[in-house]
């Protein structure tokens, strides 16, 4: 650390000190420093050192400090004001406003004393000659905490009535205020109006949009605007995040989490801020801390996680239920506090409402990663297909009742239905019929395992004088024995069943139902033997087979499954009625065929069969089980190059599904709609859907895999429509999971290339840099350069506007090697061209920018000699054109500073020197921009905007030459040349206008 040996060290220290985090480093920084100032005797020196004492104070979690300070500088003012410069003066009226919110703001500061200092903070102004307006918003901040409904009225008023002035809060700061108490007074809608130029960047400073981001969570919830509320808080959570002194925005942002069922990343973000349970510096924004935080707590204990393990007050472990005992209690002592300070209830109250809080959106996803939690708050899928919830403890009978009708309409929950039957029977003899009902659900809930239960299933049938169900019973423990591969023994086992069944039938001793069950069992193995004999259509054994993909003894397993699934068709076609296991049967048969179709490379007509066995499971009111073949139909579809096709079946399967499809299959059918429809540019909706999918893969417990892969989808979509906050985030969440091994390094650097533009985009230069030099990194062990060149090349403008000049000189010379390798001499000109402006600012100074920026031109035209043809030529001359522009403003930068050297030359002979070396660059500049100007002009009407550009920048050289009749005919031929030109493009009126100008200024006499 330099040591402090004069004024001008003590600024550059006090700057330095104010670029760094807030928090209590810097505030211990700025005490050093004052304790410099005062060695040197400087009253100013000192002055400075308190203000910006003051300053870090005031932005950090020790507010309740900076009144000592104001204090000194207060007495310093009214003993001699003279050693204030007008910058000083000003910062003291201006930091009044900043202590009477401070006083407010602490509730051991009594409100008398709040009161006195008003009147005192409106006195000094009055005499300084400053609008009432500060003071009337300083009286309105007191009413309005106290909760002086008439006063804060009469104050809003007089506030907004007063003039604007040099200590008026800016506008950004004005705004979120007045929107603050129309919240406060109930209206939303007229906050959000008043906080729209803030939201849209009009106006801003050091803590806005930060702030009006979160004051506008809830409001937006309520309204019903979840999209903004969702945008808001991944926008403005990214500002607040590493802003110590926002706890109060920063819980706002937790509350919003307690009350979109995002409990989870509630957590996620006390765990990054631990000292906010604690830190005593501002009372106030402590209680709204505490106060989200039992909220928080109570969502957590209503969804029955109150005994989970949560981030709390360092020094011990605290379960939900104990830190919002704990939070709730220290709240409202602090409200109490404030009340009784105030004379009122109005803090208890507000601090009481928001804790009582319910949830205003049952589910908001946010696209960032989120720990999974145990209890979900959507309905069951068994219970939204149908599954009624029967009142107090049903008895057997009623039991019975509910399962078969789960059992007969094919409801998801009819497996989980008998074995409560099963469970409430224990001890109780059953009648045949439901003891072969709980055998067979229960060998159909074991799979594999349940083998022996089908036979037992049969013999109760059979006892019950159901022989075609027993039939079935046994048909269906053959099919699972082909699922484990024993298909010969499986098909030998159905053979007896198959046999009898239709016998039965033919007599009329059994049904359509029964019967269609032995049959479709069946055909079910002989489709689990084209598994296992017949390759997929398009698979890699087709190519070696034939146009058909199959051997001969493949062709027959096809015929044979097919027969049998025909059969299918015509036992129940025709005959399904009401019946919805029967449709069943005929919708299954038809997905079947589709299937057998696709393996003999018909795949259009399987597409057409998948479709309507779809619609026969709606139909029947099964929409749930459609939801596999309008998957299916979609995968064909994209396979044949008909990505509307593909579109249309899984906006079916999502409608379809609904809430009965598995959390995973909801995030992949979401996934692969938000490739396709960002596939043709819709990235608004795509972005929906990948949100979606990545909600869903949370909620599956596969965050790091599908997750991670939803969210770099959804990133880059969000970068798309130009939400680069919204956008960082979400990359930023991806990028821990996301790795080579399971998601490619393709992914992992488009993540990190896309999220170095949105921080760029942010202006945050440095990061942008790290992620695209991480990038490129990567990149740089594949096979093809291209983007490694490109990504280096990124990396440089991204270390060159953080003013990291070393370091993006070499980045950019790394990058122009590899555009010489590729042989791309467009981007080897402008890597150079870029190093020379570098250099420019840097230790090569001028002398390395001109040899730098002729390197440039040599490269340029060593390429245009060897260009390819006569759109490669047209490409390189514009090129080439653009090199010599650039050169000819860089020699006229360096002209401008040799003139600001001829000002401040202390004698006529360095200031003739200085005079005579910027007219040289002037001439030399002239120079290149008349060889622009030619080489534009061989490209015609492509560059005519070029060559007009560089002809006005002549002008205004050759004006500065002392040359108005050479500016002005270079004015006159470029409104010749546009002539004619179409006066609504916006390019030909502004350069009409600029010539217009240069024309006025060269006249004699302008």
């Amino acid at each position: 650390m330099d040591e402090i040996t004069d004024f001008d060290a003590l600024r550059r220290a006090m700057a330095e000190n104010s670029e760094r985090p807030e928090g209590p480093a810097r505030n211990a920084r700025a005490e050093q420093l004052l304790v410099e100032a005062e060695r040197l005797n400087v009253p100013l020196a000192v002055i400075e050192a308190l203000g910006h004492q003051l300053k870090v104070y005031n932005y950090s979690s020790e507010k309740d400090r900076m009144f000592v300070p104001f204090a000194r500088l207060l007495r310093m003012w009214d003993e001699r004001p003279e050693d204030f410069d007008e910058y000083e003066a000003h910062s003291l009226h201006w930091v009044f406003k900043w202590v009477s919110a401070g006083m407010l703001d602490q509730p051991h500061i009594p409100l008398a004393s709040v009161e006195k200092w008003l009147g005192e903070m409106e006195h000094r102004y009055r005499l300084a000659g400053h609008s009432e307006r500060a003071v009337r918003s300083a009286e309105f901040s007191v009413a309005a905490h106290v909760g002086d409904l008439p006063r804060a009225e009469r104050a809003y008023a007089a506030w907004l009535a007063a003039d604007r002035d040099r200590m008026a809060d800016c506008h950004a700061c004005e705004l979120h205020g007045q929107g603050a108490w129309q919240v406060e007074r109930g209206r939303d809608e007229e906050a959000l109006r008043l906080w729209g130029p803030v939201l849209e960047g009009e106006y801003s400073c050091a803590h806005e949009p930060h702030t009006v981001l979160a004051s506008s969570l809830v409001p937006l919830l309520r309204l019903g605007r979840v999209d903004e509320a969702r945008a808001h808080h991944l926008r403005g959570f990214r500002l607040v995040r590493p802003m110590e002194s926002m706890r109060g925005a920063y819980a706002d942002h937790v509350e919003f989490c307690a009350l979109t069922g995002n409990e989870a990343r509630g957590l996620e973000l006390l765990a990054e801020r631990p000292a906010y349970f604690t830190d005593t510096g501002h009372p106030r924004s402590r209680l709204d801390f505490l106060a989200v935080v039992a909220l928080l707590m109570d969502r957590l204990s209503a969804l029955g996680l109150g005994g989970q393990g949560v981030p709390g007050p360092a020094g011990r472990s605290w379960s939900a239920r104990e830190l919002g005992a704990h939070a709730r209690a220290q709240a409202l002592e602090l409200a109490a506090r404030f009340d009784g300070r105030n004379g009122t209830s109005h803090i208890g109250d507000r601090a009481r409402a928001r804790m009582a809080q319910e949830p205003l959106v049952e589910r908001l996803p946010l696209g960032v990663r989120r720990a999974r939690q145990a209890p979900v708050t959507a309905p069951a899928a068994a219970e939204a297909a149908g599954r009624t919830e029967l009142p107090g403890q049903p008895d057997l009978p009623a039991l019975i009742a509910e399962a078969r009708r789960l059992a007969e309409t094919l409801r998801p929950g009819a497996l989980e239905a008998w074995a409560a039957v099963a469970r409430a029977a224990e001890g109780t003899e059953l009648e045949p019929r439901a003891r072969a009902e709980v055998a067979d659900h229960e060998a159909m809930a074991r799979g594999p395992e349940g083998l022996a239960l089908f036979e037992r299933a049969a013999g109760l049938y059979a006892e019950a004088g159901d022989p075609g169900e027993a039939l079935a019973a046994r048909a269906r423990g053959a099919h699972v024995r082909a699922l484990t591969g024993e298909v010969d023994a499986a098909l030998a086992a159905v053979a007896g069943p198959y046999d009898e069944v239709l016998a039965l039938y033919a007599e009329g001793a059994t049904g359509v139902r029964q019967t269609a069950s032995v049959v479709m069992s069946r055909a079910r193995i002989l489709m689990r033997r084209v598994h296992e004999e017949v390759p997929e259509a398009g698979g890699p054994a087709r190519d070696a087979l034939g146009a058909r993909g199959q051997r001969a003894g493949g062709r027959e397993v096809l015929a044979e499954a097919e027969r049998a699934v025909r059969e299918v068709l015509a036992l129940v076609e025709g005959r399904t009625g009401d019946d919805v296991r029967t449709a069943a049967r005929s919708a299954e048969a038809r997905a079947m065929l589709a299937e057998l179709a696709g393996r003999s490379g018909q795949e259009p007509e399987a597409v057409r069969l998948l479709r309507r066995a779809a619609a026969e499971y709606v139909a029947a009111g099964l929409p749930w089980y459609a939801v596999e073949h309008e998957v299916g139909a979609a995968s064909l579809a994209h396979r044949l190059g008909d990505p509307a096709g593909a579109e249309r079946a899984l906006r079916s399967a999502l409608e379809h599904g609904g809430p009965y499809v598995e959390p995973a299959g909801r995030a992949q059918l979401n996934l692969q709609l938000a490739e396709l429809i960002g596939g043709r540019g819709e990235a608004g909706e795509a972005a929906e859907h990948a949100l979606e999918a990545a909600h869903w893969a949370d909620e599956a417990g596969e965050s790091a895999t599908l997750g991670a892969w939803a969210r770099h989808q959804l990133g880059g979509l969000l970068l798309r429509q130009g939400r680069y906050a919204e956008a960082a985030e979400v990359l930023e969440s991806a990028l821990p999971d996301l790795s080579e091994e399971t998601h490619g390094d393709g992914a992992v650097v488009q993540a990190l290339w896309w999220l170095g533009d949105c921080l760029g985009e942010l202006g945050e230069h440095r990061e942008a840099a790290e992620r695209r030099l991480r990038a490129a990194d990567i990149a740089r062990q594949w096979p093809e350069q291209q983007d490694h060149a490109t990504l280096a090349h990124l990396a440089a403008e991204s270390l060159s506007n953080a003013g990291l000049l070393e370091e993006a000189d070499r980045a950019y010379a790394r990058a122009g090697e590899l555009w010489r390798g590729l042989g791309n001499p467009v981007f080897l000109v402008r890597s150079i061209r870029a190093r020379a402006w570098l250099a420019l600012r840097g230790e090569a100074g001028e002398r390395g920018a001109r040899e730098l920026m002729a390197d440039a031109v040599h490269a340029c035209e060593e390429a245009l000699h060897g260009a390819a043809g006569p759109a490669d030529r047209d490409r390189l001359v514009a090129e080439l054109g653009n090199t010599h522009s650039q050169f000819g403003d860089l020699l006229a930068r360096l002209a401008a500073e040799a003139a600001e050297a001829a000002e401040g030359a202390g004698t006529a002979e360095g200031s003739g020197t200085a005079e005579g070396a910027g007219r040289e660059a002037l001439e030399a500049a002239l120079t290149q921009l008349d060889r622009a100007a030619e080489l534009f002009g061989t490209l015609g009407a492509e560059g005519l905007h070029s060559r007009t550009g560089a002809e006005l920048a002549a002008g205004r050289l050759e004006a500065g030459l002392g040359r108005p009749a050479a500016a002005a005919a270079r004015a006159r031929g470029v409104l010749a040349a546009y002539e004619d030109a179409d006066a609504a493009d916006g390019t030909v009126r502004a350069r009409r206008a600029e010539a217009e100008r240069l024309l006025r200024a060269a006249r004699p006499g302008a």
